[in-house]
This record gives C-alpha cells, sequence and structure tokens, in this order.
C-alpha cells in the first residue's frame, strides 16, 4: 500500500514499463522497482512515462480529475473492466443488444432467439425473467430501454405481418410484474425507438411517395394505450420529415439539453469549448483531408431545403409546371435519368412546403426542458450517411391535443430539419455521454472524393470503423476518429453495432471478434476484449463504470470487471479456516 492508501502497481508491471524510458536501463529500473514506494513519489518520472507508455501527444493535459500522474496510472492500469468473471449462456442464438436499468440494477438482453431476457445485476449475475415474443408474430428481439424510473422496458424488434413482409414493433413491459402493456407498430424496423419521458415513446412510420422518393412520420406514443381511457388521445404525431434517394430515417435516440452545462468530463481541452453560433442549418463534412477545411464548417442546407438558383420570385407551383414544360420542349440537358427525375420533382415539391427549421438551436436555454430528437437519415443515398437533429419543445412531450400534432399553415407539409451531420460515410453505431453533452458515432468511412450516381449504389466501406465525438452544444466534432475496431460486412448486409459512453470510457463492439475500450479524455484505446464471434452491442453499469458486459453473435453474454474490483472481492470472500480443514482431514483418514 502507498501513503495514499492505494494499492501500487505489481513490481513485474513497473519493471516493464520503466524499460520505456530513454534514460532507464535495465539494472536500474531493476533496483528502482526494488523501491517502487518511492518512486511513485516521483512525479516527473510519472508524467513521462505517462506519455511514453501510452504514446500521448504532450499538448495533451492530466486528466482535470486526476491528483497526480501516478494516480492516473494507476486509474488506467487497474479500473479498465478487462477481467472476464463471469459467461451467460441462456441465450440460444445472437445476442444483438444489451441495455442496463437506471440503477444498475438490473440489464435486459435482446436476441435472434427472439427473446428479451431481464437480469439481476448482483455479485454473480443470474436470470430474472424472460419474455418470449415469438406469440405476437416477431422475428427476434434488437433493442431495449428502461424508462427513467425503471418501471417500464421498451423493447423494439421485427414484426413478421401477412405474406412473410417485415416491419417492426415496439413492446412495453411492466417492471413490477413483467405484464405486457402495449404493441406499437415501428416502421421501418431500425428506427429501433427510444422514450421521450417517463410515459410516452417514440416510433416511426414510412409512407413510399415515388420509387425512390419516401415520408417518416415520428409519432409520441404513450405507454398504456391498452389503459387509458377512450376520451383521451394515446398518439400523437411529432414530425413529417421528406426523404430523397432511398434515405429513410432510423436509430432514433433522444437528448436532454438541461444537462449540457454540467457535464462529467470537457473533452475540448485546447479550445475550451469556444462556442460558434451559426443561424442556418450547417451540415458538416467529415471527407475532407486538409485540417483546416474541417476546423471550418461547410454552410450547406439540409437534405430537405436544397438550393435552387433565384427565380426571381417564382412560386414552387410555377417552378414546377416550367421545369415540366422544359422536359417536353426537350429544353432539359443533359437529358435525365428516371432517379434523377423523380428527385428534382420531389425537391421542388416540397421547396415552398416545408416549415423553415429553429435557427437558434445553439442558443438552447440550459435550463429549458428543451430536448433533442437524434437519428441517422441521409440525402444522397440509402446507407445512413447523415445525423439529423431536431428540437422537441416543451408542449410537444405529450400526447394531448390534436393527433396531427401542433397546427401548421396548408403549405407547411414537411418539417425541416434543425441540424445535419455529414459523415461521409454508412454509420453503424450511435451512442450519448451520460451527460448528453456528447455524440458518439460509429461509422464506416467512404472513399474520399466518391461521386453517387445512383442512390441505390452507395460507395464500398472501409474495414476499419471510425468512433466520432460531436459537442451537442456547439455542434462541433471535437475530437479526431478513435480507431482499432473493424468490420467486414459489405454495405448492403450491414449491421448495426451498439456502442456506450460512461464517465471516463467509451466501449464498443466489433465484427473483428473483439470488444474495444477507450479513454475519453486521452483518446486512447486501452483494452480488446475477446470473444469467439462478432460483438453486437456493448454496456457499462451506469453506477459503477467497473462493469461492462458484452453480447456476441458467439450467443454468450460476457461480463467484464477492472482488476481493481476483482481484488477487492476475492479478499471478502470468506476463507476456510486452517483448524476445521485439518478437522476435516483427519475425518476422511
Amino acid at each position: 500500500m502507498d501513503a495514499g492508501g492505494g494499492p501500487l502497481l505489481p513490481d513485474s508491471v513497473l519493471y516493464e514499463i520503466f524499460l520505456y524510458l530513454d534514460h532507464v536501463d535495465v539494472l536500474s529500473a531493476g533496483l528502482v522497482c526494488r523501491q517502487w514506494h518511492a518512486v511513485a513519489r516521483d512525479e516527473f518520472l510519472w508524467k513521462e512515462l505517462f506519455y511514453r507508455y501510452y504514446r500521448i501527444s504532450r499538448e495533451v493535459p492530466r486528466h482535470p480529475a486526476a491528483v497526480s500522474w501516478y494516480d492516473e496510472f494507476q486509474r488506467l492500469y487497474d479500473t479498465i473492466p478487462c477481467v472476464e468473471v463471469q459467461a451467460l449462456k441462456e441465450h440460444n442464438d445472437q445476442v444483438l443488444h444489451l441495455s442496463f436499468s437506471h440503477s444498475g440494477c438490473l440489464f435486459a438482453s435482446c436476441s435472434k432467439d427472439c427473446t428479451v431476457k431481464i437480469w439481476s445485476n448482483e455479485l454473480d449475475i443470474s436470470l430474472q425473467h424472460s419474455s418470449n415474443m415469438r406469440p405476437y408474430n416477431w422475428s427476434y428481439t434488437q433493442f431495449s430501454q428502461f424508462n427513467s424510473d425503471d418501471s417500464l422496458l421498451l423493447v423494439s424488434g421485427v414484426f413478421v405481418g401477412p405474406h412473410n413482409s417485415s416491419s417492426g414493433e415496439i413492446a412495453v413491459i411492466s417492471m413490477e410484474n413483467f405484464t405486457l402493456l402495449s404493441r406499437v407498430r415501428n416502421k421501418p424496423y431500425d428506427v429501433f425507438g427510444c422514450w421521450l419521458n417517463e410515459t410516452n415513446l417514440i416510433s416511426g412510420n414510412l409512407h413510399r411517395i415515388g420509387r425512390i422518393t419516401s415520408c417518416s412520420v415520428l409519432w409520441l406514443n404513450n405507454a398504456f394505450q391498452g389503459i387509458e381511457s377512450e376520451n383521451v388521445n394515446v398518439v400523437k404525431r411529432l414530425f413529417k420529415i421528406q426523404n430523397l434517394n432511398a434515405s429513410t430515417i432510423r436509430t432514433v435516440m433522444v437528448a436532454d439539453c438541461s444537462r449540457y452545462d454540467s457535464p462529467d468530463l470537457l473533452l475540448d481541452y485546447e479550445e475550451q469549448l469556444a462556442a460558434s453560433s451559426t443561424s442556418t442549418c450547417p451540415v458538416f463534412d467529415l471527407g475532407s483531408d486538409s485540417e483546416e477545411e474541417e476546423a471550418k464548417p461547410k454552410q450547406m442546407p439540409e437534405p430537405a431545403l436544397q438550393e435552387f438558383p433565384d427565380d426571381g420570385g417564382v412560386t414552387a407551383e410555377d417552378g414546377l409546371q416550367q421545369f415540366f414544360d422544359d422536359i417536353m420542349e426537350g429544353r432539359v440537358r443533359p437529358a435525365m435519368t428516371e432517379t434523377e427525375l423523380e428527385t428534382k420533382v420531389a425537391e421542388l415539391f416540397v421547396r415552398n412546403r416545408t416549415k423553415p427549421p429553429e435557427l437558434n438551436l445553439l442558443s438552447t436555454d440550459s435550463n429549458s426542458k428543451t430536448k433533442y430528437l437524434i437519428f441517422t437519415t441521409g440525402c444522397l443515398t440509402y446507407s445512413p450517411h447523415q445525423i439529423g437533429i431536431k428540437r422537441i419543445l416543451p408542449h410537444q412531450m405529450t400526447t394531448a391535443g390534436p393527433v396531427l400534432g401542433e397546427e401548421r399553415r396548408s403549405d407547411e407539409f414537411f418539417d425541416s430539419l434543425d441540424h445535419v451531420i455529414d459523415i461521409h460515410g454508412h454509420i453503424i453505431g450511435m451512442g450519448l455521454s451520460p451527460d448528453h453533452r456528447y455524440l458518439y458515432v460509429n461509422s464506416r468511412a467512404w472513399p474520399r472524393d466518391c461521386v453517387i450516381s445512383d442512390p441505390m449504389q452507395p460507395p464500398p466501406i472501409a474495414e476499419e470503423i471510425d468512433l466520432h465525438v460531436f459537442d451537442l452544444k456547439t455542434m462541433k466534432e471535437v475530437k479526431r476518429a478513435l480507431r482499432a475496431h473493424r468490420a467486414y460486412t459489405p454495405n448492403e448486409e450491414c449491421f448495426f453495432i451498439f456502442l456506450d459512453v460512461s464517465r471516463d470510457f467509451v466501449a464498443s463492439g466489433a465484427e473483428d471478434r473483439h470488444g474495444y475500450i477507450w479513454d475519453r479524455h486521452y483518446n486512447i484505446c486501452l483494452a480488446k476484449l475477446q470473444h469467439d464471434n462478432v460483438v453486437n452491442s456493448v454496456a457499462f453499469s451506469p453506477v459503477e463504470q467497473e462493469l461492462l458486459l458484452t453480447a456476441s453473435d458467439d450467443t454468450t453474454i460476457k461480463v467484464w470487471r477492472s482488476p481493481r474490483t476483482v481484488r477487492i472481492q476475492q479478499a471478502r470472500k470468506p476463507r476456510p479456516r486452517k483448524l476445521l480443514f485439518s478437522w476435516l482431514m483427519n475425518q476422511r483418514s
């Protein structure tokens, strides 16, 4: 034990890492290791060791909560959940998703075996309940989320309808007695769904307008649809958004803006979160090659508000008629394909039929109850390559009022997005930090400078997964992409890989049979967690970040704890008394 009461690093570890110091040879390293209690107080030595061992730029400051470089080295060595302590094998098919309750006492797992299982998070994790969704014509369960007071569980799955058509469905399960309270259709199924507050959840629906043009409608649903009075609304339309070029809205989640000014960890240590305000709806293109271009966001409109030449006040109806006249008289050059023609007509139609975006998105009052609806979308192809953000105002957070939502003018047929972030690649995962300040995004990049001529033929995607980090207060990317994990499936087979964020760490699955853990402050990979197949999902305990779960196609859920936690738990286990052991041996003889 050191003077501060914490356990010191083992001699073998100290011996290994000291060899990274240029001015310490093997012999002196061994001598120092035998006097490691004195070394632990050499702050300069530990600072030098830290930067060299973890290969971190010296421009990166020490973690703001650390009191010494030795303590920081100890944190990264001793508190990473990288020791496998249990393997749960109750599922009999691929395990797709994991989610903890907010109290950390329970967690849920979803699987291709079409069950959602509820687990009790104790020292030895045990199965508490299992719900089979096949009687409701589900093909499998894919996602779950506890509401804010842990009284309800949202379960999302794939529903098999007539003629084997597949769509999505959301079920709400009571945690009091595990009864099914309500079911809500959800289309497409990879919208997943999410809670907006304790009793209301968000689902999606998709309406086809043309071959590659559609409309996504996001609905607010009361969780107690089968119980509420007939005189009370149980659904209300939130937003109606046009989709171009075969894109759709998927993967919805909600961020609480009121928590931004008290983050658990500030990531932009160089600029100290210098805010930049914009009055338009910018698109940030991460495909740029230069740092200057990345640092300066491109001012582009969001998908539903494409730029058009100035027609001198010509209305959308006149512009659409003029466009048709030009086609009939052969004045449109070069000749358009059927796909290009549909997209052009859809753009002209929506031009003056869309409600304008919120212009003051970045100036959200931190004390308000405003929330952001975040989802994946696109404007060039069907693969999700953009993140859309739409503000939800307090009066929209209840199903009270008109079923079709707030009153709007007849020409405001669609809602526009308040903000769009372009990832320049296929998005395969998203997760919020616990304080909802930062959005982490898994993506597989497109080739630089690629051109998409056919929305049904997206560019090839990289095997390396990039983990981007965005500050939702400033709408800026705040760190270089984290890398280490990989994926191999092509665009048409690409599936979601769930990630999770704790106070200090971020973890993700991968197709390379490993889970990965990074430090959020230093941007370094700290651990690889072995499975026998694809790792689909990871989940930190919300009350104990030294506990991590991983779910895999190998049908298992693995439980990982930190070396420090394992050591403490082993110390607490009762040891048999020597006298009792001797007596038992004598009795046997």
